[in-house]
């Protein structure tokens, strides 16, 4: 049997005699040679035996002895006392009467996965007992180091004790212990406790660390890698702050393991009251895990959710569900377009389910789906069910390959609206299915591209234009230059497409036909293109200037009055002629609709770039000779001179940067539209600020409901926003805040803030967010968010 030794005492844990220091220099390097030794000394091992001191340094394996009782079959352990034990030292002395080895001078001792290094070590053969003396260190087979003035071990170092022990673990995790005892390598027990998983000052050591736990006592549970403190304090730089009867965390080492997380608490919620949450994590294999969280609350019905994920070879799926009995009852409203909303169905058994996965199928072709539905946009609401708020909640499934210059894809999308105040269910689209395919080609014997494009789909809609589509854009690019620097480029398109849809005096068209219509056009387009850039240096040649003309001429048929030929828009419903667009052959999102006729657009181009900052602007227009009157009002192209649109990007120093749109009406001088981005301030602190300006709401045009009426009213409000915010961060420290305002309403969007706390260990963070926007006849409340994260520990949170 070994020798015991008995843990010191201390009087109580708030002066224990571990403490956690910084360790010399060559120790913490020896102990990390001692890590990388397994694989290099563990295959070779000597057989001669040495009996005086001095012999030379060598290697040698010792059996255990004979009584030594075997380690059962079934122990699932790294460490086996049935393996022989190799050791290493500079000098070897062997008593054989008396069965003693003793080894001094860089002793090294290794046994599977386990080393120890000592200055002295002393074995005895007969039982079994290896005592090491100075500048101890232990490797783990999970990578923990332990560093002890004395250490004594038996059962193949599975059994010992350690004094005044001091471990380096995983994510720089640090324990510290007055002493430990080993039980069968599973269970150390350990008195005097001290962790933490923050820095020890290099300059002054003795300091105590930013956080760190005391404990009278704590359990190390190797087998299920837990660590348990009783009679714990938790102290800020040495000060007792909180103090915990007994705790129970996870080994640093550990990714993944079974139980409780961390619960929250929240005092008080505008629909909720003051409701805490428990999740629970089960790690079901090394491919699948799930979190189970019930939600209790004192003004409705509680909730359970679920969120299973499972990772395949060559697939992977995630599943997040939740079910509730919402007992919170709204009341009905006038939604905007002054219609009754009725809230019947929002309470009572509620639920919601998001799953998404994807699976390759070979090096090409892959497949997916992402599913998201809830029984209302209220239960999200009263339960915080991420993505409320969204205008709706999208739903598709997915076939999609790639291959050299090409991409296929056949999918089939489904909408469900989250908001009745402006959408209803059976206005959205179901799309089964859509087909994308395009193709790039390879430069061909003239020195052009071909390339082929197409679009196909079914849209349904229980309430709106039905439509079946076919499409097919070809496209010939050919570039060229000249002697003058002139870089052109030749286009030749094609655009076709064939539609049969049902119900067009329905939302989004609101044409006069009812009955089913098959249209079709072809659109051919000839463009050339010309950019001749101009070069210079300055700045002593460290900057560049380049000025650069562009000229653009378009030829296509007239287009004529595409409401009239019953053609349906599905994918062209919004539009901005912006200096993104202005060069583009179809300055519609889709093709739906089709820009035609001959135009010609002209640009100016000037960048300057120096020292890694840049000024790019670019200023033009377009001079076209057919103009579509059925264009949404304000688009910028109902005269046959267009508005001037304007972009620039400007970050001529450090502490300035700008971005910026603009569309100016020529006719009467007024701004169409206008968007503007920028900040300004130094590392510490930057103010930035945003703008936004339209004189009408885009979005409202296509909510009319008769093919006689006009626009809307709530179309021609006009959308003026200004966005102001603030940020500054000192070391560790951050803080935020912003305004989001709408100055054509005279009213607030959302104001939040953000300050807090991070370190190498630790986080405190405080957010404040009130949004103004009206959702389900309800305006949002304030939310108050408060977080505490501990390194390797977890993070608690309250949620107001």
């Amino acid at each position: 049997m070994y020798r015991s030794v008995p843990f010191p005492r201390a009087p109580h844990p708030s002066r224990p005699t571990a403490v956690l220091r910084r360790l010399p220099r060559g120790m913490l390097l020896g102990a990390t040679m001692l890590a990388g030794m397994i694989g290099g000394l563990g295959g070779w091992t000597s057989t001669a035996h040495a009996d005086a001191e001095g012999a030379p340094r060598r290697r040698m394996p010792i059996q255990a002895p004979k009584s030594q009782p075997q380690a059962p079959a079934s122990f699932s352990g790294t460490v086996s006392n049935t393996d022989p034990m190799t050791f290493q030292a500079d000098h070897v002395a062997y008593d054989s009467r008396n069965g003693i080895a003793t080894w001094t001078g860089n002793v090294q001792v290794w046994q599977n996965d386990q080393i120890m290094r000592a200055d002295k070590i002393v074995y005895d053969r007969n039982t079994g007992i290896a005592s090491a003396r100075g500048n101890v260190a232990m490797v783990e087979p999970d990578g923990t180091v332990l560093f002890t003035d004395y250490a004594e071990l038996s059962n193949g170092m599975r059994d010992g004790i350690m004094t005044r022990l001091y471990a380096q673990m995983a994510d720089n995790a640090r324990m510290a212990a007055n002493g430990m005892r080993r039980t069968g390598s599973k269970i150390s027990d350990l008195t005097r406790v001290v962790y933490t998983a923050c820095e020890i000052c290099a300059k002054h050591p003795e300091r105590a660390p930013f956080w760190q736990i005391r404990a009278f006592d704590a359990t190390h549970d190797m087998q299920h890698k837990r660590l348990e403190f009783r009679d714990a304090f938790v102290d800020f730089f040495g000060v007792p702050v909180f103090y915990l009867p007994a705790f129970s965390m996870t080994d640093p080492s550990v990714r993944r393991q079974s139980g409780f997380l961390t619960p929250g608490f929240t005092p008080h919620d505008r629909y909720l009251g003051t409701y805490v949450t428990i999740p629970y994590y089960w790690v079901i294999d090394r491919q699948s895990d799930v979190t189970l969280q019930g939600l209790f609350s004192t003004r409705t019905g509680p909730e359970l959710t679920a969120n299973y994920r499972r990772y395949f070879s060559n697939a992977r799926l995630n599943l997040v569900g939740g079910i509730a009995y919402d007992t919170h009852r709204d009341p009905d409203y006038v939604n905007t377009f002054g219609q009754d909303v009725n809230t019947s169905d929002t309470h009572g058994l509620q639920g919601y389910i998001f799953a998404n996965g994807q699976i390759s199928i070979n090096k090409t072709w892959r497949a997916g789906a992402n599913i998201r539905w809830a029984s209302s946009p209220n239960y999200m609401r009263d339960y915080r069910v991420s993505g409320y708020g969204q205008d709706t909640l999208n739903s598709n499934v997915y076939l999609e390959g790639f291959g050299t210059g090409s991409y296929s894809r056949l999918d089939a999308e489904g909408y469900e609206g989250m908001n009745q105040g402006i959408i209803h269910n059976q206005d959205l689209p179901w799309v089964l299915p859509r087909y994308t395919y395009s193709y790039f080609g390879q430069p061909d014997a003239w020195g052009g591209r071909f390339s082929l494009d197409t679009t196909d789909f079914y849209v349904y809609r229980e309430n709106g234009t039905s439509d079946q589509r076919g499409q097919l854009s070809l496209n010939w690019d050919r570039p060229f230059h000249n002697s003058l620097g002139q870089i052109w480029n030749l286009t030749l398109h094609v655009e076709s497409a064939v539609h049969r849809a049902t119900e067009l005096n329905q939302q989004p068209n609101y044409a006069r036909a009812t009955t089913a219509q098959v249209e079709g056009q072809v659109l051919p387009t000839v463009g050339l293109k010309m950019n001749w850039p101009f070069l210079r240096s300055f700045n002593h040649n460290t900057g560049t200037q380049v000025l650069e003309p562009i000229v653009q001429f378009l030829a296509a048929p007239n287009t004529g009055n595409s409401t009239s030929r019953n053609i349906p828009n599905e994918d062209s419903l919004t539009y901005e002629f912006t200096d993104s667009t202005l060069f583009a052959l179809n300055r519609y999102a889709g093709t739906d609709r089709l820009d035609g006729g001959l135009r010609a657009n002209v640009g100016l181009h000037n960048n300057w770039t120096w020292n890694g900052h840049q000024i790019d602007v670019l200023i033009g227009e377009s001079f076209q000779e057919h103009i579509d009157h059925n264009r949404i009002p304000y688009s910028g192209l109902n005269h046959h001179l267009s508005d001037v649109v304007m972009g620039t990007h400007m970050v001529p120093n450090q502490f300035f940067d700008f971005d910026g749109k603009m569309r100016l009406d020529p006719y009467g001088g007024k701004v169409d539209f206008a968007d503007a981005l920028g900040s300004a301030g130094f590392s510490h602190f930057r103010v930035t600020g945003g703008y936004l300006f339209e004189p009408v709401t885009p979005y409202y045009y296509y909510a009319q409901r008769s093919y006689t009426s006009i626009a809307p009213d709530i179309y021609y409000r006009p959308v003026s926003e200004l966005t102001v915010g603030a940020a500054s961060n000192w070391d560790n420290w951050h803080i935020a805040a912003y305004l989001r305002r709408s100055l054509s309403r005279k009213e607030s969007v959302a104001v939040g803030g953000d300050a807090g706390y991070q370190n190498d260990c630790f986080g405190l963070d405080v957010m404040y967010l009130k949004q103004y926007t009206t959702i389900g006849g309800q305006q949002s409340n304030s939310t108050v968010m408060f977080s505490l994260t501990f390194k390797t520990i977890g993070t608690f949170g309250i949620n107001g």
